[in-house]
């Protein structure tokens, strides 16, 4: 028998019979089958974390045998437990039972909470108890640096053995959640370089009908080329690696083909480990002078501030050395064709990866201050050369090695930070002369180490889609996801903890030939949200951690909302109030999540064959409301309300129309003669609600009407 209990003032039997956790929230996982998160054992007593038996759920418990007033005690460096607002647990106290124990929690490793929380006995042979205690309860609502959760035997009771297990931080989710969506409320134009794969010189499918296709299909905008770190030994020239006496499956000819067929622009990312400026301006030449290919996009290398990195220079991964080099090769590169733009990689942090070289300092006049990290050196080396570069480079994997669902969904926020770091470092170490540096992304995914089930789970789609809509509220230009194809990896975290089926780890969005991840499909959802010509809105959600809204205002004058529950167990109800927009009648909702990636589970004859739902749902004035289940996508298409036209000044040499509909809405006056046949005679948009068309000379019998088309 198991029972649960939800503790504030008092505590209330809420269930009594049940065969397993509940699992009714998103929850921070302390400790499911081993420490998670973080955490540490700093219990003090005997106490195993390795105990068999009995288990709740996996493999482990934990088992407590000793006096009163030893205890059970995980330990964090201080953190934010917020948006939880829960410590939750199951009990168990052996045959005999009979215990009493107290809860009490530390913040900044030191200071007690003054609550010492005491559960009620527990109960012998009747199995595993649920325990859910407010942190209110607790004496630590609001405190931003809890570093230690106590689980203490007291005096007051028996001293058996007891056992817990399935210990987490959870919420309660709001039966609503409230978005806002103001469609005056713009921050950028949305950009082309947005919607962006990396391609790898290992893909033996790369140059196919079918990957030409599954591209097509995404609306790749652009391409990267020829795939990270081992673009530090390539030539291009040859399609070969160091002394490598044979060349990689994708030749610099293969990649034309497919671009050529995708219409995408491209990055190119020259050899700064082993190659030279004459060999990368080389490159430069056979791709937009003899080929007349418009290549813009160039990089001096990947990730040269990374120890990992190849570099053959006499001081590898130095930032002074790459910055005199990178400048010969923008120069050299340059001067074969002016129009490219070339940029070098960055990091955050002035005092990042000067990888213990500190005969360049970089001078922040602003602060005053001395500065040995790799950016400050790189840019204060460049300017005095003479030479700048067109964008910064920044790489994103928030994981390595180990991984967890709901930490990587919460990763996506520090785009902003990412950009205003940036912005302020250009500021200071370039001055008024780096205006016009653009900030891009050419990769981003979840983990950078070995890949587990995550990689290849609805997780990893959630963050694509996730992280892409954060970034395009920031300055960054570009956002290129690693990567296209990859490959089979099964050495990674498959732990119990994380969700996912397949029983594989892969970072392309494709495996083999055509087996199609989540990741892909939520890409494809992302070309409905935002394409050039759309302008980026800044909504609102009352519940951001688990229910973020996105919004676009297209190009047409429609308003684009996604919506990401990052729940894993629980559907949301999402009220969203459109402030200055009226929409149509009928919206289309396309979205992507669980119950589609669980279709391809099911349905294994067809592996990936599961795309995304397109449905129809009816809106009513300024209101509308969706139900969006968990771990989904769902992205809403809405139409503007139908124009009116109206003629209000009779004159009998000219027209005079009032057209009545909505702001940055272009609307289409047509006439026709017939009712029949209609001919377009301009278009028109609205800063306002109304505008006067006048100036139109009438014809006899001539019929007008004003239409918005998608």
């Amino acid at each position: 028998m198991i029972r649960q209990f939800v503790f504030g003032g008092i505590f209330t039997l809420l269930a009594m019979t049940m065969v397993g956790p509940l699992e009714a929230q998103t929850n921070l996982v302390i400790f499911n089958d081993g420490l998670n998160n973080g955490f540490q054992n700093w219990s003090w007593g005997n106490v195993s974390f390795n105990n068999s038996s009995p288990v709740l759920d996996g493999t482990n418990s934990i088992s407590y045998q000793d006096v009163a007033w030893k205890g059970i005690s995980f330990e964090h460096t201080d953190f934010d437990p917020y948006p939880y607002t829960n410590l939750d647990f199951w009990l168990d106290g052996g045959a005999a039972g009979g215990q009493v124990i107290q809860v009490y929690l530390q913040y900044s490793n030191s200071f007690y909470s003054g609550i010492n929380y005491q559960l009620p006995p527990l109960q012998g042979g009747q199995g595993w108890q649920h325990f859910v205690i407010p942190f209110t309860a607790l004496g630590v609502g609001g405190v931003t640096n809890l570093s230690r959760i106590n689980i203490q035997l007291t005096s007051n009771g028996s001293t058996n053995e007891f056992y817990m297990d399935a210990v987490n931080l959870s919420l309660t989710p709001p039966s609503v959640v409230a978005l806002t969506v103001d469609a005056s409320q713009t921050i950028r134009p949305a950009e082309s370089k947005w919607l962006g794969l990396n391609t790898a010189v290992w893909d033996g499918n790369f140059d196919t009908p079918t990957t030409i296709e599954a591209l097509n299909e995404l609306d790749t905008h652009i391409l990267r080329f020829p795939g990270g770190s081992l673009a530090d030994t390539y030539n291009w020239a040859t399609g070969k690696s160091g002394q490598n006496t044979w060349s990689w499956q994708v030749l610099f000819s293969n990649f034309i083909h497919v671009v050529t067929n995708t219409g995408a622009q491209t990055i190119i990312t020259v050899n700064y480990g082993t190659g030279t400026p004459q060999e990368a301006a080389a490159w430069v030449v056979a791709a937009n002078v003899t080929n007349k290919l418009g290549f813009t996009y160039w990089e001096v290398g990947n990730e040269c501030y990374g120890t990992w990195e190849t570099d053959s220079n006499t001081y590898p991964h130095d930032p002074y050395t790459y910055a005199t080099r990178a400048a010969q090769y923008i120069q050299q590169m340059k001067a074969v064709d002016p129009n490219i733009k070339i940029g070098v990689p960055v990091v955050n942090g002035e005092d990042s990866n000067s990888n213990g070289y500190t005969n360049h300092p970089a001078y922040n006049q602003r602060t005053g201050t001395y500065h040995y990290g790799w950016t400050p050196v790189v840019l204060t080396t460049l300017h005095s050369l003479g030479v700048e570069p067109d964008f910064l480079i920044h790489h994103v994997y928030p994981e390595y090695q180990v991984d967890n669902d709901q930490l990587l969904l919460q990763e996506s926020t520090n785009w902003a930070m990412n950009a205003a770091d940036y912005e302020k470092q250009i500021s200071d170490y370039l001055g008024s002369s780096g205006t016009n540096i653009e900030l891009f992304c050419t990769e981003n995914n979840a983990d950078a180490g070995n890949q587990g089930k995550q990689s290849t789970s609805i997780v990893n789609g959630l963050y694509l889609a996730d992280s892409l809509a954060q970034l395009m509220k920031t300055p960054f230009d570009s956002f290129v996801w690693w990567d296209l194809r990859n490959g089979t990896d099964t050495s990674g975290d498959f732990s119990p903890s994380l969700y996912g089926w397949r029983t594989y780890g892969d970072l392309g969005i494709i495996n083999g030939l055509n087996t199609r991840h989540p990741v892909y499909f939520t890409f494809k959802l992302m070309q409905y949200f935002a394409q050039p010509g759309d302008e980026v809105l800044n909504p609102v959600s009352s519940y951001s951690n688990f229910l973020p809204v996105y919004a676009t205002r297209k190009a047409d004058g429609a308003i684009a909302a996604l919506l990401i529950n990052k729940d894993r167990y629980n559907s949301y109800v999402a009220n969203i109030n459109l402030s200055h927009y009226f929409p149509w009648t009928n919206a289309t909702v396309r979205s992507f999540g669980i119950l589609q990636d669980e279709a391809t589970r099911t349905n294994s004859t067809i592996p990936g064959a599961q795309d995304i739902s397109t449905n129809l749902i009816a809106v009513e004035g300024t209101n509308v409301e969706i139900s969006v289940p968990p771990y989904t996508a769902s992205l809403l298409y809405l139409p503007p309300s139908a124009p009116r036209l109206e003629m209000p000044v009779a004159d009998p040499e000219k027209v005079v129309f009032q057209l009545q509909g909505q702001p940055n809405v272009p609307y289409i006056l047509e006439d026709s003669a017939d009712l029949i046949h209609w001919f377009s005679v301009s278009t028109n948009v609205l800063n306002g609600n109304v505008l006067n068309i006048t100036n139109f000379t009438t014809q006899p019998m001539r019929f007008w009407r004003a239409i918005w088309m998608p």
